[in-house]
């Protein structure tokens, strides 16, 4: 049985390899600030994974939609 790699956060990191897997899902996640994360943080090589219609979606998919995170509220309800 494979061993489970331990999850750890890299935001903003590089990689010398990235392996970007785009399979088809909803249009709001194909999006092209997506493709550039991915492209970012490839240092050496990016192997991406795909459909070509889905990467041509996503490079045409300029549409970015409001977080609603509730950091606000939870900030605020913090300083109460």
């Amino acid at each position: 049985m494979p061993m489970p790699l331990p999850y750890t956060k890299h935001n903003g990191s590089e990689f010398d390899v990235v392996i970007m897997v785009v399979p088809p899902s909803s249009s709001m996640l194909l999006t092209r600030n997506l493709l550039y994360t991915g492209l970012t943080r490839a240092k050496k090589l990016l192997i991406l994974i795909s459909q070509d219609k889905l990467i041509n979606f996503m490079i045409q998919n300029a549409d970015t939609k409001k977080r609603n995170t509730g950091l606000m509220y939870k900030l605020k309800e913090m300083c109460q």
